[in-house]
């Protein structure tokens, strides 16, 4: 037990200290950045669900799930990302590889404690913009984006009500590079805005089950994430630049230019779903999040004809075990899940809304005592659209998780 929390601790650490490359969207420009996924391989399996929770497995997303816990639990989710990207006159293609989270859950009575880390955004792109008629090309480019630092507490009121809260430390920061060139000119222009941001924010909980009748069971859930700023120190350095043979940016003058602190407004959220199972053989469930319109006005590069409205989203899945407790079929105790997700992301370009679909299976395979599972995911979408210039992304996603359970405070018996 001991050894393994270690590894956990220093695992942490090490990623908080580490940048990574979560996405190469062109749509990270906008904002925070893409807002990432922010449960388990078993819930983005599920269509995303946050409602279900049980005894044995981390819900990131509603911190009233660990009310449930039963057993001490470590969880590490990772996943390979790779996108096609069209627009009406080119393709292309990337691949990115990520550390999604990483947590423990800790049961203590009716009350329960979870600590760990998770990204919030991701921003990853290169961008040219080539006005013919002036002659000019513009480069953008961007990297880096939000992460979390969270500790939570889910407390049972009742056997069948259990409340929850999140405390978040968000921090990271965005960097943001522009180069202007213009034909006939031997210097190219270069601007590069880097902005650390940093700050709380706070999400309060409720799940609900009871026994319908004496296999049917109703589950029910909501969380609620308040309006909240974080600060951006903002910072920001022009160039006049000159090319190697290779493309090589040569800086021939740099300076720095003073740019005041800002806030931004992490926009209020609130998630509302429902379900029903049999406890250990099945579950369908469906849930509606809301979030407010964010203003984002102080990113470096804005383009023209970006606006932000209200965003939804639209989920339902679920899962089935033929038989969890079965002694002779490994294939009988697997999870089998499933679900489907649409969102209307609120940002519009063009007169054109940048909406997501996509589609999710996953496998819980039991890997050990104590219920501890290998949980496997693939999810395909699509994101944007090619009307009006716009760029459409179809994506394929594999996932992995590892959840492994312990008993904590166990009292020792002698004879």
């Amino acid at each position: 037990m001991t050894k393994r929390f270690f590894i956990i601790v220093f695992i942490l650490f090490s990623v908080i200290t580490t940048a990574q490359e979560r996405t190469s969207s062109p749509y990270s420009f906008y904002g925070l950045g893409l807002n990432t996924f922010g449960g388990t391989v078993e819930n983005k399996t599920m269509g995303g669900l946050s409602i279900f929770s049980d005894s044995i497995h981390v819900n990131l997303q509603n911190p009233a799930a660990y009310g449930r816990l039963k057993l001490t639990t470590y969880t590490i989710g990772v996943s390979n990302v790779n996108v096609n990207i069209k627009s009406d006159s080119d393709s292309g293609s990337s691949n990115t590889s990520s550390l999604d989270y990483l947590a423990i859950g800790i049961p203590a009575g009716k009350l329960g404690f979870g600590f760990g880390l998770i990204p919030y955004s991701a921003v990853g792109y290169n961008i040219i913009d080539i006005n013919e008629s002036e002659l000019r090309a513009n480069r953008y480019s961007g990297k880096g984006g939000l992460n979390r630092v969270f500790l939570s507490a889910g407390y049972a009121v009742t056997e069948n009500i259990s409340l929850g809260i999140d405390v978040n430390y968000n921090f990271g920061n965005i960097q943001n590079k522009n180069i202007l060139i213009r034909e006939g000119l031997q210097f190219g222009t270069r601007e590069i805005n880097r902005s650390d941001l940093s700050g709380l924010s706070y999400k309060i909980g409720l799940d609900y089950e009871r026994m319908l009748s004496e296999s049917l069971q109703l589950k029910m859930g909501a969380h609620y994430t308040p309006e909240t700023k974080i600060s951006s120190e903002n910072k920001r350095e022009l160039s006049t630049l000159l090319f190697g043979p290779e493309g090589q940016e040569i800086s021939v003058d740099a300076r720095d230019i003073a740019l005041e602190d800002t806030e931004l407004t992490m926009p209020a959220s609130f998630s509302l779903g429902a379900g029903i199972g049999k406890p250990r053989k099945w579950f369908l469930g469906a849930e509606y999040t809301s979030t407010e319109a964010g203003d984002f006005s102080n990113r470096s590069f804005e383009l023209e004809g970006a606006s932000y409205e209200a965003a939804s989203k639209y989920r339902i899945g679920g899962f089935y075990i033929p038989n969890y407790n079965s002694l002779t079929s490994y294939f009988n105790r697997i999870v089998y899940r499933g679900g489907l997700r649409y969102e209307e992301t609120g940002l519009g370009l063009n007169g054109e809304a940048v909406n997501e679909f996509g589609i999710a299976f996953g496998l819980g395979l039991p890997a050990g005592r104590f219920m501890e599972n290998i949980n496997l995911g693939i999810e395909y979408g699509q994101r944007g659209t090619t009307n009006s210039g716009l760029i459409q992304e179809n994506f394929f996603t594999a996932m992995i998780s590892l959840s492994l359970n312990d008993r904590w405070f166990v009292k020792r018996k002698f004879e």
